[in-house]
Formats: structure tokens, sequence, C-alpha cells
């Protein structure tokens, strides 16, 4: 009685307060659960052209207590995955639930694996990240980790809009974990990640690429960044940071520099250099491939910054210009040098402009100029616009990894150190933010948020969100922006920027040509900011070429990649000429 009456209380703890947790550990030893992968969204350009999609691949798994024959289906995933049979044997062989074989198996060959038949081998289908252009806006796109999920580029920065929820195949198994047949199977569908649509548009992207790549050889250039943006809203229509690199392939270095720089840091007695990137990989340590991996995926345009030079006297002329300390008809006069303190700084041109005006000192890049406007200005004054154009915080582009504006402190700015700030040197700023600022002086004035994304679709290409971007502050007059455009396009007119100068077009822009450090190194930096039509700016286009070998002026090397750029995009993007411009070109011409 006493037995029975203990057996009855354990039967009722059982039924009454355990039922649960007991059903649960029966459903999981009973059940097999598969993952289906979500379909990542797209990523769409400008143009609706597709520019990141899926590939259909094959996960291969093996359950080891379904499996019958053992050694044919260790030759056949061997034969098939080319896998050495000692890999496939250990996986085979291990005592798990389910254990997975290989990832990213070309779907053909899934297919003759699952038409051999194989009991306990398994072919679910999952995707791939695939990139139809290849190279083409590598670093802006990023790209998918063997999980697909993004690692760096857009792809990362809108992974929630992108990925997919993930769905199940559950299937019920006897106390062997043999499947039982008559039970069937259930399955929960995965749901597809959202379409990204962003402002690049890939034909822009193609244009400023060729532009880089041709004057990168050209010049025997380390890099070259190109930055082509819409100035009234931020929008990006292409960024470049040549060498680029395979977005199907972003683990094989790109270039031969790429490799052999890291590898030689090991063997520097090596003394030659690889002959491919992926030879010299092999060569390197974990560390050194890691470091050549990083420095191939950065992006330059918003990840590195550097001393703009005379790019950065727009931000000075309209801090100037705003505050009332000079005004276009001031007259200056060129020695070849300005005295400030102890220190005699130079101008470019040894021998001096002589008596000059301020439009004609901002057409001449006459650095004396610049330094008297900042030493007028006074540190408070120009720091306070600093602060106001923006250039203190960072841009806030929806790219990670965004570096921030390194810039003297107010109390340790002194008269010396306004006078290089006022010429651009002295202190270092990302592409990305000189390009924004400037846009944002020359569109009237309103600050900007420069950005990629502008809409998310689902698949089926139904509008779901429009991205929005907070709307600047006013940052500048539009009576001092109407001025700074005017000074601008002086400069491309008859100034140092005439190589930019281009047909039909009003052209406003600035030439720079600056040195990195130490000074020592005698290396350079050659850029130029340009936009059109001047009086109305509808696109902005920056390009920064880094240690070019041979001419190194902004105004030689780095204006006529944006005239080549301009003289593409302006037709495309139904930019008209201006028909009195063209007839004052003709006119002129004779």
């Amino acid at each position: 009685m006493l037995a029975l009456v203990f057996l009855a209380g354990r039967l009722m703890k059982l039924m009454l307060f355990e039922s649960e947790y007991y059903a649960k550990k029966a459903q999981d030893l009973h059940e097999r659960e598969r993952d289906i992968k979500a379909a990542r969204g797209r990523i769409l350009d400008a143009c609706g052209n597709v520019l990141a999609t899926n590939q259909t691949v094959c996960t291969i798994s093996v359950i080891h207590s379904q499996i019958e024959d053992p050694e044919a289906v260790i030759r056949a995933l061997t034969e098939e995955l080319g896998l050495s049979e000692e890999t496939v044997r250990k996986r085979v062989e291990k005592r798990s639930s389910i254990e997975r074989i290989e990832t990213n198996v070309d779907k053909e060959i899934g297919d003759r694996i699952r038409e051999m038949n194989l009991a306990g081998v398994k072919v679910d289908e999952d995707f791939k990240r695939w990139y139809p252009y290849g190279t083409l806006a590598s670093k802006v796109l990023g790209f998918t980790g063997g999980d697909n999920q993004g690692i760096v580029g857009l792809e990362v920065k809108y992974e929630d809009i992108l990925k997919g929820s993930d769905g199940k195949i559950l299937t019920l198994t006897d106390a062997r974990g043999v499947e039982l047949p008559e039970a069937g199977e259930s399955r929960l569908e995965p749901i597809a990640g959202n379409d990204l649509c962003i402002s690049l548009d890939a034909n822009i992207q193609k244009f400023a690429e060729q532009a880089a790549e041709k004057v990168m050889e050209k010049k025997s250039a380390d890099r070259v960044s190109i930055i082509i943006m819409r100035p009234s809203n931020g929008e990006i229509l292409a960024m470049v940071d040549v060498p680029e690199f395979d977005l199907n392939n972003p683990f094989e270095l790109n270039s031969v520099d790429a490799a052999a720089d890291t590898a030689t840091q090991a063997e520097s007695d090596a003394g030659q250099e690889e002959s491919a990137g992926t030879d010299a990989a092999e060569a390197m340590t974990d560390a050194e491939r890691q470091d050549a991996w990083n420095r191939m995926w950065r992006n330059g345009c918003i990840n590195d910054t550097y001393e703009p030079g005379s790019t950065f006297k727009i931000i000075t002329a309209s801090a100037g210009l705003e505050e009332g300390v000079v005004s276009l008809t001031d007259q200056f006069s060129c020695p070849g040098y300005k005295i400030v303190e102890d220190r005699k700084i130079r101008c470019h041109k040894v021998v001096g402009h002589g008596s000059e005006n301020f439009v004609q000192g901002a057409q001449n890049s006459c650095n004396p100029v610049f330094i008297e406007v900042g030493l007028r200005l006074g540190v408070e004054r120009y720091y306070h616009y600093f602060e106001q154009f923006g250039l203190l915080s960072k841009t806030g582009i929806d790219l990670p990894g965004e570096a921030a504006t390194i810039m003297h402190k107010m109390e340790n700015m002194g008269q010396v150190e306004l006078a290089t700030v006022a010429f651009g040197q002295s202190f270092q700023i990302t592409p990305i933010q000189l390009i924004t600022t400037v846009s944002s002086l020359i569109n009237g004035g309103r600050r900007i948020t420069p950005h990629f994304g502008v809409e998310v679709r689902d698949n089926e290409g139904t509008l779901l969100k429009v991205l929005e971007y907070p709307e600047g502050e006013q940052i500048l007059s539009e009576e001092t922006s109407e001025k700074l455009r005017y000074v601008l396009e002086q400069v491309v007119d008859g100034g140092s920027g005439k190589n930019a100068y281009l047909e039909g077009y009003h052209v406003g822009g600035k030439t720079a040509t600056s040195e990195t450090l130490p000074r020592s190194a005698n290396k350079y930096i050659s850029s130029f900011i340009g936009f059109a039509p001047a009086d109305d700016p509808q696109v902005i286009g920056l390009c920064v070429i880094h240690n070019p070998q041979g001419v190194y002026y902004g105004g030689t090397i780095a204006a006529p990649v944006i005239r080549e750029i301009f003289s593409n995009i302006l037709p495309y993007l139904e930019i008209e000429k201006d028909e009195m411009r063209e007839i004052q070109d003709v006119t002129s011409d004779h």
C-alpha cells in the first residue's frame, strides 16, 4: 500500500507539475531541426541596377544515426566537394545530431549529391552574396561573411534592413534518431530581407573609377580618391578609392603592392615582390595577412585624414566674407612670403604675386592673402566658424568608420598655427568632410548630411520607407554663398583651376597641393574640388591623388580629372550647357 501511494504521488507530480518539462525533452529528443536561410535583400543603384544580390548555393550535412553506408558517403562527398578524405571522414563519423560538411556549395554539385539518394546526407539550399559588377564601388558596398551577415560598408550599416528571418525544417525521428517518413516534416518559411535603394549611380561610378585608375597609372600614385555628390541634398553619386578589390573574392589581395608591402616587413632581406597577391598572402603571418586585408578594404574617402592644402582656403574665404573682415575688392601685396611672429611663411610663388585684390588672390591661390584673412579673423572668431561650419563634428555619413577632423585646440592655437590653418596646413580632415562642408557653403549656406541610402522596398518593389536625414542649419548667408561661388568660378575661368574649365559650362573650384608628414619624405597630395553649374550647383566633385610621381601640382594633374568626369556626367545628368557661355567660348577661341 505504501509503495502504491508513493507511485501514485510520483505519477501525479510528473503529470501535473513536470509534464511540460518532460514533453519538451521528448520533443527535443525526437525532433531534428535544420535552418532554411532567408534571402538577403538586394542593393539597387539610382537607376535600379542590381549592385548586390544572391546566388543559390547548397549546404551539405549528415545525420550520423541515419547513415547506412558510411564508406559510400565518405567516398561520394570527398569526390564531389573536393575535400580531403580525412576531413570528410572526421565529420561523417562524428556522433552528433547533425554535422555540417560544407557550405556555399555550387547548386550543380548540390543537385548531383541529392540525386545520389545517400541515406543520412542532407542537401539544403542556401544563399551566397553575389556582386554582378565585381570591383565596382567595393569600398562602399562592402561584403558579407560566411553566415551572410554584413562585414563592412553598406552591407553592415544596413544589416537590419537587408537581412531576412531564417526559416526551419522540423522532422520527427524514433529513439535511434532515424526519421519517421510517415510523420512528414513541418516547415517555417523564411522571410526575405528588404531591398536598399541607394543614390550611387553605377554609370557615374564607372566614369569616376576609370578616371581614377587612369591618373593613378599615369602618375604612379599610391592611390586616388574621388567623390561625386549632389551639393543640394548630400546624395552621393559616386565614391572611388582605387585600387578597389573584388567583392566576390574579398580575401584575395588586389595587387602586388598590397601584398608585398606587408610581406617585406617580415622578410626585409627578401628584396623581391611576389608574383601575385595570393602567393604573397600565403607567405605572410596571420597578423600580416589581416593587416593587408584591412588596408585593402579601407575606404580612404571616410576612414583616412589628410592635410587639405589650398582647397581649405574656401573655408577661410567663407568665414572672412561672412564676418566682413575682407571684401572682393580689398587690395593685398604679396612679396612671396608673410612674416607671422618669428616665422617667415612662404607663398608657392617665391617671387610673389605683387599687388592683387582678394579675387585675384584666390585665383593665384596666394598664401599671404589667406594668412592675412585668417589673422584678421583671429583665433576665437576663426574657431567659431570651424564649429559653425560643422568641421569639428563628423558628417554622419551612412558608412561605418568615419574619422574625425584632427584640429588644434583653440587654447593651443597661436598666430602661427592660425596662419598655417588659414591656407590648409598643420591639421587633417577627411575627403568626405571637405566635400560636405564646401557643398554646404556653395548651396546657399545650408549644412547637408552626405548619404547613400534613399529608400527601402520589399522584394516586389513596394515602397516601405523613405530614408530621412537631419535637416541642416543655415551655416552661411545666401549672400556670402553667392559671392563664394563667384570667386571660385573666377579660379577656374582664369586662375590656378583653369585646367578644370569646361566649354559651355560655368565651373567653379579650387586646387591644392599639400606635402605629407614628415616633410622630409618629399611626398605630396594633389587635389581639386569643383562644382557645376557655378551659379546653381547641381553636382560637386573632389579628386585626391596620393603621392604622384613627377609633376604633382593639383591644378595640373587633379583638375583635369574632374573636368574629364564632368564632361561625361553633366550631359548624362541632363545639365544643359549655357548658350551664352558657348557663344563666349567660341568668340574667345577666335
